[in-house]
């Protein structure tokens, strides 16, 4: 078989079956990892297909949202780079808002002892990170919990943020981009990200490169929201400089 031909039946069983994964490609068409990779990265820059750990989704599908699993372990490096810069933004005492992501349990796990801050947050993970540190007193909002993220949402959470006012809001996005925004593909949790944006005096956004340019379902806010995005060497200094156009500052990690 061709790669053309190749190509096109993996772009079928993306668009039939949701996703399609390298390892399971490989032994299908009786060929390596690699060789599946090169296809999948030809069908991404044709626009056919978006690249994501491990394999890729058909184009289109703005509500696809990968396990906490798997998105723990995508862009590890980057996102520890992050988390360490961005404890540069934490401030001396006071109120900060921990969103619902990896990236910023990261961050969760980097505070050092001697912090003294307030910290509310909705993730069950990152409030589990937090609940023995020794100079944190940590409010848990409250909610249905998603299983896929581990984060309270609905109407308790939307009450709770919006009964509260922080210093300073370090919040997650599955993409952003200039024309499109903050995006996440589930409606719930942007509701309580957008909430979370208002009960904040100061946002920044901790986001891998990679999540730059993508589009999801459920738009929670514009660039303009933030105040600093930290992020990864990956976007470049022409990206960098299109945001920065806009209002926010921009720190690559």
């Amino acid at each position: 078989m061709y790669a053309p031909e190749r190509q096109q039946e993996i772009l079928r069983l993306a668009r039939d079956g949701g996703r399609v994964d390298v390892l399971s490609l490989a032994e299908e068409f009786q060929v390596t990892a690699e060789t599946i990779r090169r296809d999948l990265k030809a069908l991404d820059r044709a626009g056919l297909v978006r690249r994501v750990h491990g394999g890729a989704i058909p184009v289109g599908r703005l509500d696809f949202e990968p396990d906490l699993a798997e998105r723990e372990s995508t862009a590890a490096d980057e996102k520890d780079r992050i988390a360490k810069a961005a404890l540069a933004e934490l401030p001396t005492e006071g109120t900060v808002i921990l969103d619902a992501g990896t990236t910023v349990a990261r961050l969760a796990a980097a505070i050092p002892l001697e912090a003294s801050l307030t910290v509310v947050t909705h993730s069950l993970p990152i409030a589990a990170r937090l609940a023995d540190h020794p100079g944190i007193q940590l409010h848990l909002i409250g909610g249905r919990v998603r299983h896929r993220t581990r984060a309270a949402v609905d109407a308790w959470a939307l009450r709770a943020y919006g009964e509260i006012r922080a210093d300073v809001l370090f919040i997650a996005a599955n993409g952003f981009s200039v024309e499109h925004g903050l995006t996440t593909p589930d409606l719930a949790e942007a509701a309580v990200k957008r909430v979370a944006v208002a009960a904040a005096r100061r946002v920044v956004l901790l986001a891998d490169s990679a999540k730059h340019g993508q589009e999801h379902f459920a738009r929670f806010g514009g660039l303009g929201d933030v105040d600093l995005l930290i992020t990864d060497s990956g976007l470049s200094p022409d990206d960098a400089a299109a945001i920065e156009r806009g209002g926010t500052e921009v720190v690559r990690a």
